[in-house]
């Protein structure tokens, strides 16, 4: 209804862990009325572990939707709601929903409520539901601040890599558009644009996707024909040539190897030939930093598809010092990035153990092994007959319709 505030538990908005503020005007399809303590589990691309436990508004009385793309489940007891809330985001769960999908795949992929709803799940005691959410809880909050320290780490050292990779080409040295020091015999070009299919005993080319971490990947290269390499004959790759994707993940650096000599490119990436007086790791250095970086950000053009054109990059302006001093900065850059990836390394490790202890934690829960079992506590049962109760009551109480704009 136009006027009226809703809070909205959308897919879209779901990483952000809260609803969504919208005016019934907003709303563009069909919704589902919440409450507070109702469980909802995303049927669309279930590989997404998505499950919310729906608060208290955070405006007193405003009503809450849902996306019909969540299925809602809901319980007579907050605390069964909550013990359910984490069943659902178990591996035992999600394992089972990523198998029972229809749809081609990833986010076409859906879960239909029927086979969720015929879900087995293991039920103990109330009370001994409420001791596995409070330790799910407790140590799962103790694993978000360590991955939120882990995060704030990874901020720092992308900061100190760019800070690493562009302090040192900072000095009083000429600047010089980049065509003036790469081969005037071989100039600044793009490749093939259409090297069609893979010929085998052809000519290897690459592709923007074939060097994803600034190496080029020699297994898997492919092949085009003698006939159309020669047309491209001018984009022709020798050892120490650079390589610099200009289109799509624009910015990638890579040096040629001695494999890939008389090979070639495609349109999507530039080929640079310094001359003798620049290191080529020098030249691939500063095309890497945040400088440079800046500078492909700031001439890059298109719509669906962003590049930098190649007379951009021949005009782009490069520190020159004498040769030496180039040997110098390269080899303090790749000192202190070396540092850089290791500790980088070491924050993947501890993200990849925490994952793992996350994973490890809502196993032995929903196995009985995290919290002591009470042969005093009031056995399942009479919980169930309390949902059955709640259930004819449910049945006998007219719905509410959906909420539509």
């Amino acid at each position: 209804m136009a006027g009226v505030t809703y809070e909205l538990y959308s897919v879209p908005t779901f990483p952000t862990r809260r609803p969504e503020s919208v005016d019934g005007s907003e709303i563009g399809s069909s919704k589902r009325p919440v409450r507070p303590g109702d469980v909802l589990v995303c049927k669309i691309n279930p590989r997404i572990n998505r499950v919310w436990l729906v608060a208290d508004p955070l405006e007193p009385g405003c009503e809450q939707l849902a996306s019909t793309e969540y299925l809602v489940l809901r319980t007579p007891d907050p605390d069964l709601s909550r013990y359910l809330m984490w069943y659902l985001q178990s591996p035992r769960f999600r394992d089972w929903i990523k198998l029972s999908v229809e749809g081609a795949t990833g986010s076409h992929t859906r879960a239909k409520s029927g086979p969720i709803l015929k879900q087995r799940v293991q039920l103990p005691p109330l009370s001994e539901q409420r001791r596995i959410v409070a330790v799910i809880e407790e140590q799962l909050s103790r694993l978000d601040a360590a991955d939120a320290s882990l995060a704030q780490a990874g901020l720092r050292l992308a900061q100190l890599r760019r800070v690493a990779s562009t302090d040192p080409f900072e000095g009083d040295w000429p600047m010089k558009p980049l065509s003036e020091v790469n081969d005037s015999e071989r100039p600044i070009r793009y490749g093939i644009l259409m090297p069609k299919e893979d010929v085998v005993d052809g000519v290897l080319y690459v592709r923007v996707r074939d060097y994803p971490r600034d190496t080029i990947v020699l297994h898997g290269l492919r092949r085009t024909s003698h006939e159309i390499a020669a047309k491209y004959k001018r984009s022709t790759l020798r050892v120490g040539d650079l390589l610099l994707a200009i289109r799509g993940t624009y910015g990638r650096v890579a040096i040629v190897p001695s494999e890939l000599d008389g090979g070639n490119i495609t349109q999507d990436t530039a080929r640079i030939a310094p001359l003798p007086s620049m290191d080529t790791r020098y030249v691939a250095s500063y095309l890497r930093s945040d400088r440079a970086q800046r500078y492909f950000r700031s001439v890059a053009r298109g719509v669906a598809v962003k590049g930098v054109n190649i007379g951009d990059l021949r005009v782009m302006p490069i520190p020159v010092p004498p040769l030496e001093e180039q040997r110098r900065i390269v080899a303090e850059v790749e000192e202190h990035l070396s540092v850089i990836d290791a500790m980088r390394a070491s924050i993947e490790r501890a993200e990849r153990r925490s994952a793992t202890l996350r994973r490890a934690i809502l196993e032995r829960a929903f196995r009985g092994e995290l919290v002591p079992q009470d042969p005093s506590d009031e056995p399942a049962s009479v919980l169930l007959d309390r949902i059955r109760a709640e259930r004819k009551i449910a049945d006998a109480t007219p719905r509410r319709r959906r909420v539509k704009a």
